[in-house]
């Protein structure tokens, strides 16, 4: 059955999940082909893989909206390098040979933000160690833009290309720290919501907790993805889906700090679904996860590592959430329920 897309485009179709996922499928990706032995844009991956001798090419690229530009914890400069270094390592390419960023600014823009985002911006490539090599800048009348898009683009070499979709059955599901953050303080900037605790974007780059965790278990590793647009859910749905596997998620195992959940529960929105901008859910061979754990938890970004779940071998792309008080489906979302996220 092809995939439905309204006749008019919604906010639902750039918002991760299944909307997002039919307009891709039966509009940009008709008709597309991949080079041979790569992994090309059909394949829905975080990036391409293209080989090159005896190593990959892998290359990636993202656009950034988030509104408002600036929030707790971040900005859209900070978010555009870390969320396109967190594509190439969820791909196993953590040798980052150098991004591009193209800006587009509307007339009247201030030029003391643009200043700050681009300081931002080069904090944080200092952080990520990697460097803006190239990019282009264009500006629009007033109006015709919401203030500033950026568009980033990175490339990058590894030995193994790590898949979304090689999921087995017997791995173990592990999550790199708490989720939700970053979409719930967002929308609690939004809803002007008060909640006692710190709200803070989670957003940070993967690329030396990814790089500490290859090296040591090299093959352990059997698949990752990053859970941004649609969260959690979205993302171990594409995962088991495309890999042919069903999931047993521990729900009381997902961590969730007390203000993310208590901000979601006033918003009526699960937190499965919202978006994460420093975070990874990575499948593990039973015999690496120890190894894999430690390795985590002795870094900063991965001190909050969990196991929540296991891969079976029921039904594909089927998602049973324990709740600890008994047993239901999770299904994927239609779209990440705040707009503009990233």
């Amino acid at each position: 059955m092809k995939p439905f897309v309204p006749e008019r485009i919604s906010l639902a179709s750039g918002a991760g999940g299944r909307a997002m996922r039919n307009l891709v499928e039966s509009i940009f990706l008709n008709g597309v082909t991949s080079p041979p032995g790569a992994v090309g844009a059909d394949a829905m991956d975080d990036g391409a893989a293209i080989p090159l001798g005896n190593q990959w090419l892998v290359m990636t690229t993202d656009s950034y909206v988030v509104k408002p530009l600036f929030f707790p914890g971040g900005d859209i400069g900070r978010l555009a390098i870390c969320g396109t270094v967190n594509d190439l390592a969820m791909m196993g390419a953590t040798n980052v040979l150098g991004l591009t960023c193209g800006i587009i600014i509307e007339e009247g823009f201030a030029r003391s933000d643009l200043e700050r985002i681009q300081a931002s911006l080069q904090a944080a490539c200092a952080e990520a160690g990697v460097h803006v090599v190239t990019g282009d800048t264009k500006v629009m009348a007033r109006g015709e833009l919401d203030g500033v898009v950026l568009n980033t683009a990175g490339v990058a070499l590894c030995e193994r290309v790590v898949r979304d979709c090689t999921l087995q059955p017997g791995d173990r599901l592990v999550v790199t720290g708490t989720v939700g953050d970053h979409g719930m303080a967002i929308a609690a900037l939004r809803a002007d919501v008060g909640i006692e605790g710190d709200l803070r974007s989670d957003v940070a780059p993967l690329r030396s907790l990814i790089a500490a965790v290859l090296n040591a278990v090299g093959e352990g590793v059997t698949a990752m993805k990053d859970p941004t647009r649609g969260g959690v859910a979205s993302a171990l749905f594409e995962m088991a889906q495309k890999s042919g596997v069903s999931l047993l998620l521990d729900g009381p195992a997902v961590p969730i700090r007390h203000p993310v959940r208590a901000t979601a529960e006033l918003l009526g929105i699960e937190p499965l679904h919202v978006a994460n901008e420093g975070k990874a859910l990575i499948g593990v061979r039973p015999e690496a996860l120890e190894t894999v754990l430690a390795v985590l938890r002795a870094h900063p970004l991965g001190r909050d590592a969990a196991v929540i779940g296991v891969v079976t071998s029921g039904r594909p792309g089927e998602i049973v959430l324990d709740t600890g008080m008994g047993k239901r489906l999770l299904h994927e979302p239609e779209g990440e329920p705040l707009p503009r996220i990233c």
